[in-house]
């Protein structure tokens, strides 16, 4: 197994935040990005590209004077691009972008375009259109692949699929990566059925749970020591870890990972109501609280209604307007396991049964038995019976790589 995992120091910092946060734990947490120190003398005097999108970003403590002769001390924040651009002795020559783009506005699962970053001029190239692994061309000269974005440890969620084709070409070629891990705000919990070999796509590539319980860190350090990579390759790898930080801890992104997660409360509710998009149903998409209803319009008429329009990061949700009744989850209870529940209900709501589930229902669940399991009315109790060796399995091959406590 070839990683390399940089020693974590363990004194917490008391660090006021600058970000709009709702949890204890995230103003303690220091991100690989942010530890600078533990990683930018490995980065002098070499040819860097950048994986990265919005939420790739650092915060450095620096001394101001806030009054005459008084100093103090604010955090600023940067993005992680801009930081190593314009670093003496760091040679930034691109840029790479996942799904939704480097900005993060791009709709679910459209083809983004190659460009320009307007700040600093490096080219941007799409990881998310004409080719979802860098090429060789692409990689030429490159020393070393630095990758920063946030995950939200859900197996569909496509940065993990990302990141397994970044180290498999980087692997191919000898370039290293360095992962610059980020919390997992789903890390209190490992659930769902784990993901069938013949189901293998960009929204699975790997025979894990639907909701994983690893850092992106940890979770590329699974990739390699499982073998997972074309032909056996081993990456040669470094992750950089968090600081004060356990799967336990509580962490309130400050940034949106993409369009259609604008919350703690939808990023707690979308490894249940994921499973929507492969359905008839709208989970919010069209709203401003994605992930936080579910509805269409031939449900029988509720208290609850809303209509899903065009906007940013979903240009044409399901049923746009089109006026939807359906189930409010906004003061929904904080999860620690999927919600079966709504999907259930749903089934039962639709009077066209044999039209809810669509084609990509299985790839989201990366198995056929739990659209089999609905249609004959298992209960969920009766689901959640039959995820539970393979979770059992799963739990054994993660230890190894974790990080954290």
């Amino acid at each position: 197994m070839n990683f390399q995992l940089i020693s974590c120091d363990k004194k917490v910092q008391n660090l006021k935040s600058t970000t709009l946060i709702s949890h204890k734990d995230t103003l303690k947490i220091k991100t690989g990005a942010d530890r600078t120190a533990l990683y930018l003398s490995k980065l002098k005097d070499k040819n860097i590209a950048i994986v990265a999108n919005q939420t790739s970003v650092l915060s450095i403590l620096q001394r101001e004077e806030v009054a005459p002769n008084v100093m103090g001390s604010k955090k600023v924040r940067y993005h992680l691009v801009d930081y190593l651009y314009n670093y003496k002795s760091i040679n930034v020559k691109k840029v790479f972008s996942p799904e939704h783009g480097f900005r993060g506005k791009a709709d679910a699962g459209a083809d983004v375009e190659d460009g320009i970053d307007a700040k600093t001029g490096l080219p941007i190239l799409s990881l998310h259109g004409k080719n979802r692994k860098p090429t060789a061309k692409q990689l030429k000269n490159i020393d070393i692949v630095v990758f920063d974005i946030q995950d939200v440890g859900v197996r569909f969620y496509t940065y993990i699929s990302t990141l397994h084709y970044v180290m498999e070409a980087c692997a191919e070629l000898g370039i290293r990566v360095i992962i610059l891990d980020r919390p997992n705000p789903n890390a209190h919990y490992i659930d769902g059925p784990v993901l069938e070999p013949e189901h293998t796509s960009f929204l699975g590539k790997h025979p894990v749970p639907v909701v994983y319980g690893m850092t992106i860190g940890e979770y590329g350090q699974m990739i390699n020591g499982e073998k997972w990579l074309a032909n056996n390759v081993i990456c040669d790898l470094t992750v950089v870890p968090l600081e004060n930080y356990d799967h336990n801890s509580s962490y309130s992104l400050p940034i949106k990972p993409s369009p259609n997660l604008p919350n703690d409360k939808s990023i707690n509710l979308y490894p249940s109501l994921g499973f929507f998009e492969g359905t008839t149903i709208n989970a919010g998409r069209g709203t401003d609280f994605q992930f936080q209803r579910y509805g269409a319009p031939f449900f029988k008429k509720t208290d609850f209604s809303y209509t899903p329009k065009a906007n940013e990061g979903a240009k044409y949700p399901k049923h746009k307007n089109k006026l939807c009744y359906g189930v409010d989850l906004r003061n929904y209870k904080h999860l620690s396991q999927i919600d079966l529940s709504f999907l259930i209900d749903a089934y039962k709501r639709t009077p066209q049964k044999e039209k809810f589930f669509g084609s990509t229902f299985t790839i989201h669940a990366g198995t056929e038995n739990l659209q089999q399991q609905i249609e004959q009315g298992l209960s969920e109790t009766e689901i959640r019976k039959t995820w539970q060796q393979g979770l059992e399995d799963f739990k054994k091959i993660k230890e190894q790589y974790l990080m954290y406590d």
